[in-house]
């Protein structure tokens, strides 16, 4: 799993006219090509009289599985640069198709690759772009005369507070940043002079949002 990567929020569109031209980008995050390709296939169902349906996405860990469709647009003006657009943000696990009608003046080599990089990138904006960060669960149990103390300190180090379980003895489900886990055991241990109970959990992610330019 990778410390930390790129993707999108979730569903997105959005739609720019240029010379007479619509370009609507859709966009979704998608984990395996069969996703990605259920998607594509979602939306060319959709607009099955569009001039075009362009489709690209990148999916994987190091970006394994890549691909580019210019749907009879000239080579290399519509699925190549909606790819690159994907790369240059740096984002995994996602796929984007521009559909353009035809407004009845042509672009051009130059103006298509703008147009549906542009829409691309428009589209990524409607779906939002968030940083994943890799975590893991830590289960803090204790008395229930430790609870105060400990709420106040985790709330005054910033950390995450997943959930509080309330039993016998109250349960912290605390997310800690990967590399951080031998000092936040440390530091719990300190706190609660050596009274709290620490259990390690699995792994998941949490999601910040990004502002691309």
């Amino acid at each position: 799993m990778l410390d930390q990567y790129l993707t999108v929020k979730g569903y997105g569109e959005q739609e720019i006219v240029i010379e007479k031209s619509r370009f609507i980008a859709y966009v979704n995050r998608a984990e395996s090509e069969e996703e990605a390709v259920q998607f594509i296939g979602q939306i060319k169902k959709m607009h099955w009289q569009a001039t075009h349906n362009c489709s690209a996405y990148i999916i994987g860990e190091h970006h394994e599985h890549q691909k580019a469709n210019d749907d009879g647009e000239p080579s290399g003006t519509a699925g190549r640069p909606m790819l690159e657009v994907l790369k240059k943000i740096g984002l995994h696990d996602t796929v984007v198709v521009v559909t353009r009608y035809f407004g009845g003046i042509k672009l051009g080599a130059g103006g298509l690759i703008r147009a549906y990089g542009q829409a691309t990138k428009e589209g990524i904006k409607a779906a939002g772009v968030i940083r994943r960060l890799l975590h893991r669960k830590l289960w803090v149990t204790l008395d229930y005369t430790w609870l105060g103390k400990v709420q106040n300190e985790v709330q005054n180090r910033s950390l995450r507070l997943d959930n509080i379980q309330y039993l016998d003895q109250v349960t912290l489900t605390l997310l800690i940043p990967k590399g951080n886990e031998d000092k936040a055991a440390q530091w719990l241990t300190n706190l609660t002079n050596g009274q709290a109970r620490l259990e390690w959990g699995d792994w998941t992610y949490v999601d910040q949002p990004v502002e691309i330019a």
